[in-house]
């Protein structure tokens, strides 16, 4: 098994697509786990218009691949379901470390 290793700095931005090539939007951020030193979440941003309007979803980084070939990264969900995840917005995000937050994320992606 090859392993690779990525900065943050070249994630950040990446586009994300589901596995039926449907763009889901780009990631904004990534959230790090000082205890532990592990990526719990990639914040990503979808909808909206040039950055207007945005809603951003905090998704399980686990439940992310790479797609080395298209430079870009995968979600394997449909849209709709990414559509009636559980978001937040831009200017107001929400404390990750609390665990009603984390049971919602598993519970909605699994």
């Amino acid at each position: 098994m090859t392993h690779f290793v990525l900065s943050a700095s070249s994630i950040n931005g990446d586009s994300v697509h589901n596995a039926a090539g449907e763009d889901l939007g780009k990631i904004e951020d990534l959230m790090v786990d000082t205890d532990s030193g592990q990526i719990e979440y990639a914040v990503l941003s979808f909808g909206g218009f040039l950055g207007m309007g945005d809603k951003y979803f905090a998704v399980p980084f686990e439940r992310l691949s790479v797609d080395r070939a298209n430079k870009r990264m995968v979600l394997n969900v449909e849209k709709e379901r990414l559509k009636n995840a559980p978001g937040f917005d831009k200017d107001k995000w929400p404390d990750f470390a609390d665990p009603q937050f984390r049971t919602s994320m598993t519970t909605h992606y699994g």
